[in-house]
């Protein structure tokens, strides 16, 4: 890693004047949250200083100071990711950009609004419901912030019908490492304008630039949905379900899968047992739940009954329509509840959020599930069926972390060699942050990766942000 320089008090001082004193944070008053992200189990790192920044202005000025001290910056969001990607490995500043959450323009013409990076997910979907519109990515932490799931590419669930974050950034603007404001994109339809910088900003993981205004491709809010679970004896069976579904026509919002594991444990957790666990004297081994969503209720109705027909060929117990918002909102919170759950029950954790061909699925979860047998680590899984990216837990308690991590490293090799075996990726969702950088670097091989690490050395040639991150 490179060698970085002191952060001084007068560093601090001239930090505190871009920012303002309360927005900017040293020794007892930083939060130890800002040491790691929602996966502490990939280590831990107190920063000198946390800045709060406001506007791209004071973004600029914070880089600017920090290339010219040569002080590296680690770039955070909300700190819900699961990678490690905005632990500050090399000490320094956290440039925290929750403070810039304003929604700052609605474009009803264009179809877009214009916001800065600490808004959060929920508050924009609520905010674009309210006027009229449909912000369809959906990952499940709903409290993450709009910069960081750009800064990922996160998807969500209902990435199946429309695509992941990647394919609502129409533009950016973005603070390079030596501190110059750059924007990218522009608000039209389509472009074919020389290399894509946009898209090479958006899930980079806070490592080429920070974010600072982005906006973002609405659609109208579709009408009506609908919520159906399929209930199987098993998940080999019910994935089995998935291609005839997207085959059918349906264009479905949503396909997920459920383990029955992980069902119970979230209904004893919440309260939530809205999930049947027996249909007609059948025990539940898993489930696929399926969204359908559209402007005509009645259409959505014939689809479903299309639906039902897949389900009854492909072995389901029942396709239980789930209609009432009250109901929708029940199951759809059991399902956004799982990780939690899984956090709640477990004293360490290792995770991977692989994604394979949707043909495949069956064959992964079946490996990795006999790969945590073969060395004494729980599995849990859950994850979006439609696209086959797959949220895979290895769960331990009443084991030391640094056992518990020796076994789930034997685990995590195994099953991302199965994973690029079968023609999937390290990551669908999640990044790579720095507990995922050799399984990519294993993925992709070793000239991609050299290119990769190129571009980054072309960005930000001091290697001051965000350090030791996805291929540096």
């Amino acid at each position: 890693m490179v060698e970085y320089n002191e952060l001084t008090g007068e560093l601090v001082a001239e930090l505190a004047a871009i920012v303002g004193e309360d927005n900017c944070l040293t020794s007892e008053d930083i939060n130890e949250d800002y040491s790691h992200d929602e996966m502490p189990i990939y280590g831990t790192h107190m920063p000198d200083a946390v800045v709060l920044p406001a506007n791209t202005d004071e973004v600029s000025a914070i880089m600017k100071l920090a290339s010219a001290n040569n002080i590296p910056v680690t770039v955070r969001g909300a700190g819900t990711g699961l990678v490690g990607g905005s632990t500050p490995l090399a000490g320094g500043i956290v440039l925290c950009t929750m403070r810039m959450d304003k929604i700052l323009e609605y474009d009803e013409n264009n179809l877009f609004v214009r916001v800065q990076p600490g808004v959060r997910l929920c508050d924009l979907a609520a905010d674009a419901i309210d006027h009229g519109f449909m912000y369809p990515p959906d990952p499940g932490e709903k409290t993450g912030s709009i910069g960081g799931n750009v800064s990922t590419n996160a998807g969500g669930m209902r990435a199946v019908k429309y695509g992941t974050t990647r394919d609502y950034v129409l533009a950016m603007t973005v603070v390079l490492p030596s501190g110059e404001v750059l924007r990218l994109g522009r608000e039209v339809a389509k472009t074919s304008s020389g290399y894509s910088l946009l898209h090479l900003m958006i899930g980079s993981e806070g490592t080429l630039g920070v974010i600072t205004e982005l906006s973002m491709k609405l659609i109208p809010n579709p009408k009506e949905d609908m919520s159906f679970i399929l209930s199987f004896s098993d998940i080999q069976t019910a994935i089995a379900a998935v291609p005839k579904i997207k085959l059918a026509g349906l264009n479905p919002q949503a396909i997920e899968f459920m383990e029955r594991d992980i069902v119970d444990s979230s209904a004893e957790y919440t309260g939530n047992k809205i999930i049947p666990t027996v249909v007609d004297g059948n025990e539940c081994g898993a489930y696929i739940l399926v969204t359908l969503d559209g402007n005509d209720e009645d259409e959505i109705f014939q689809r479903a009954e299309t639906l039902a027909e897949i389900g009854e060929e492909a072995g389901a117990f029942d396709t239980l329509v789930i209609e009432h918002p009250a109901d929708k909102a029940a199951v759809w919170a059991a399902r956004s509840a799982f990780l939690t759950v899984i956090e709640a029950e477990t004293e360490h954790l290792d995770e991977m959020d692989v994604v394979v061909p949707v043909d495949k699925i069956a064959e992964f979860l079946g490996f990795i599930h006999d790969t945590g047998v073969e060395n004494d680590v729980l599995i849990r899984s859950f994850g979006h069926a439609g696209d086959g990216n797959l949220h895979i837990y290895c769960c331990g308690n009443n084991i030391e972390r640094e056992a518990f991590l020796e076994k789930s490293t034997r685990v995590m090799h195994t099953a991302y060699a199965k994973c690029n075996e079968l023609g999937g990726q390290v990551s669908g969702e999640h990044g790579i942050g720095h507990a995922k950088k050799e399984y990519l670097r294993e993925s992709v091989g070793d000239t991609a990766f050299s290119l990769m690490s190129s571009i980054k050395q072309t960005f930000d040639p001091k290697g001051i942000l965000n350090p030791g991150k996805v291929c540096n």
